[in-house]
């Protein structure tokens, strides 16, 4: 199959970000490859040394005009524009990721949240406008990363952002595969930075706690409750109840730990999510610590 992978951050040459995206997508490209597939990916000047670079000046308009060609998708990218990009690849070819209207769904942190509290999901309490009074993180709306997240005690909330409630406890993700049935990866530790504000620095994969059950079965419900398909992280705070934070309807930075722990190709279960039947159950061999700083060496 001919199978284009588009990243971000690598195709629109967006330096903030370059380091988790070149790595992300090298660990998608090498396993499509690994399967025996043509693989394509989008540039604006990073190679990876696999696949087929594909030079860009505009991402959207070669998507547009790859996606065409290629037999199946995978697009990631900021989730405040990743629905726009989904759509458009739902319209030329198969979409290996999340659909749009879950994606658009995921990327509203406000109504995501709504959404899972009325699925009778454990989320913190959330203020999406007004005044705010006790201990409570501040975020954008709309938004990925750690971008612009920090703690505060009391305020009136600035347009586009919300407050949520802050939850003390272990910083976990959960990524999940889902098809016809569901299939859990791995259960991750999130290394955060907490001050004044609160930062993604890395992370291990896979974390192994006495309430692993716990996570996992609040991680599928999640993504079940919002329709997602394809990959997708489940960012949760361990406290008495593993309370869902975040919602990733695409491949997250955990995957390039996730690739070398696996006991199976990701591209491989990410094709059968979408073109066939996932296995029961994966293997996991070993683990894998990444700190954001050290990604260039991925």
């Amino acid at each position: 199959m001919k199978i284009l992978v588009a990243e971000y951050a690598v195709g629109a040459g967006v330096k903030d970000f370059m380091l988790e995206g070149r790595a992300m997508l090298g660990a998608l490209v090498r396993s499509f490859v690994s399967c025996g597939h043509a693989v394509f990916y989008p540039t604006a000047g990073t190679e990876l040394g696999a696949g087929n670079a594909v030079k860009t000046a505009g991402f959207e308009e070669t998507l547009e005009k790859l996606s065409k060609k290629c037999d199946a998708c995978l697009v990631i990218a900021p989730d405040e524009i990743l629905g726009d990009l989904t759509a458009l690849v739902e319209k030329n070819t198969a979409n290996l990721g999340c659909p749009s209207e879950s994606v658009r769904l995921c990327a509203d942190k406000l109504e995501c949240t709504r959404a899972l509290k009325q699925a009778k999901l454990p989320v913190p309490e959330t203020i999406g406008r007004g005044e705010y009074d006790g201990d409570f993180v501040i975020k954008p709306r709309f938004g990925c990363a750690s971008e612009g997240i920090r703690k505060s005690k009391s305020g009136t909330l600035k347009e586009g952002f919300i407050a949520t409630e802050y939850i003390e406890g272990e910083h976990l993700s959960a990524s999940v595969i889902t098809g016809k049935t569901q299939l859990l990866l791995t259960v991750n530790k999130q290394l955060i930075e907490i001050n004044d504000n609160i930062s993604y620095k890395g992370g291990i994969v896979p974390y192994y706690c006495d309430r692993n059950n716990e996570v996992i079965e609040v991680a599928k419900k999640t993504v079940k409750a919002l329709g997602c398909r394809g990959y997708a992280g489940v960012d949760m705070v361990l406290g008495d109840k593993p309370y869902v934070v975040d919602v990733n309807p695409r491949p997250t930075t955990s995957i390039i730990g996730i690739a070398r722990v696996l006991d199976a190709e990701i591209a491989d279960l990410i094709l059968k999510s979408k073109l066939g039947e996932l296995p029961a159950d994966v293997r996991v061999k070993g683990s894998f610590t990444f700190k954001k700083e050290e990604l260039s060496g991925l």
